[in-house]
């Protein structure tokens, strides 16, 4: 109807950027561990408060592009709030070096579920992962 067109035609002339893309909102508690990329860093400082703290985190962007980076999500997941959410992000394409499925594999080994994935930057892609709601 002509509600959802308008909403449809919003959304088509002014896309989410990336940080909406990843639900980062103003305030959250944010850290960025093992991805070099100064813009994304910059970014991201731009919202939410980044820190070296790994503890209460609402947000953790976790660059994961090999099997022991995949091994190491276990560690992670105590610095995560309550409801926090982990960000693994990885290379895509030509240049891919784990599967979404390992990532999501690894994920779910130590007790953390999928739930949105999207396109991180040209040549990497980004899956959440938060806890198992109980």
């Amino acid at each position: 109807g002509e509600v959802q067109a308008a909403k449809w035609a919003q959304a088509i002339a002014n896309p989410p950027g990336r940080l909406d893309k990843l639900g980062v909102k103003a305030g959250m508690r944010a850290a960025i561990l093992d991805l070099d990329d100064p813009h994304f860093a910059a970014e991201l400082a731009t919202r939410a408060t980044v820190v070296d703290d790994l503890s209460g985190l609402d947000i953790l962007i976790y660059g994961a592009d090999s099997a022991q980076a995949l091994a190491r999500i276990g560690d992670l997941v105590p610095a995560l709030a309550d409801r926090g959410a982990l960000w693994i992000v990885s290379l895509k394409g030509r240049l891919l070096m784990v599967k979404d499925v390992e990532v999501m594999a690894a994920a779910k080994a130590v007790g953390l579920v999928d739930n949105k994935v999207c396109s991180f930057s040209a040549d990497r892609t980004a899956l959440r992962f938060t806890r198992r709601r109980v």
